[in-house]
């Protein structure tokens, strides 16, 4: 067994989910009210007394104007789940603003006052944590990749005490971590109709063997012309594999 097959069985990858229900919290209900709007990070760090991350943001112009009313707002927390205001220090800048994307820079001071998901998982886990996150909907995804040994259930159970109400979590995958970086997320530069169609055909099984859908279901569905849907889902699919295979062979 070599020391690279050892370091990688004494890793472990898990991925907490909170779920919020409407008037739970502010933001959340942005990207419950706009269907196109995600963000996910690209790089998050975090010290005992600091969290320092890259965020990007797509929708349509409409969501991301409401999305920066209240994400850039320096007055409230994004992060906390068991208050509803958080004193904590915090500032944004907005790195690259286009009309259907976004990229900031957030810098969080204090965050042992913050109760936010890589605080509790500090407090059990301390060293080697790596985390990736994603917002979608009425869920915030924390994706975690840490040092074997520590107990998941405790971490669990400590951030689950603290929920404030209309807020509830879920722990949706645990594995080993052999494949974090095959597993990495593909960026492209996809218009809000690209994901719109790549959304409904995952949600309505068109990937799926057999197909649930054809391409004029998806076209009623989302009420398009078929010969656009069509267009859209080739020129999708054709940029996930070039990138796909440009990142990874």
């Amino acid at each position: 067994m070599t020391a690279a097959s050892t370091a990688t069985e004494e890793t472990r990858e898990f991925e907490f989910v909170l779920k919020f229900e409407p008037g739970a919290d502010q933001l959340m209900d942005v990207f419950r009210q706009y269907d196109s709007l995600s963000l996910w990070s690209s790089a998050i760090f975090v010290s005992n007394t600091h969290m320092w991350r890259l965020d990007h943001a797509k929708g349509t112009d409409e969501a991301l104007r409401a999305f920066d009313n209240i994400f850039l707002d320096d007055t409230r927390c994004n992060e906390c789940f068991d208050v509803n205001k958080c004193e904590t220090g915090r500032r944004y800048y907005v790195l690259d603003r286009r009309e259907t994307s976004r990229t900031i820079y957030t810098l969080r001071h204090e965050i042992e006052a913050c109760r936010s998901v890589p605080y509790f998982i500090l407090n059990h886990v301390e060293k080697g944590v790596v985390f990736e996150s994603r917002r979608v909907g009425n869920e915030y995804r924390w994706r975690v990749l840490f040092p074997g040994g520590h107990s998941i259930g405790d971490v669990y159970d400590s951030i689950e005490s603290h929920l404030r109400d209309g807020v509830s979590l879920s722990l949706s995958h645990i594995s080993s971590a052999g494949n974090w970086k095959a597993t990495e997320r593909i960026v492209s530069d996809f218009s809000p109709e690209h994901w719109q169609v790549l959304q409904a055909a995952v949600t309505h099984g068109y990937y799926e063997r057999p197909r649930e859908v054809s391409v004029s279901d998806l076209a009623s569905i989302l009420d398009e012309p078929r010969s656009t849907i069509q267009y859209r889902l080739r020129t999708a699919e054709d940029r996930i594999v070039s990138q796909f295979v440009q990142q990874t062979l």
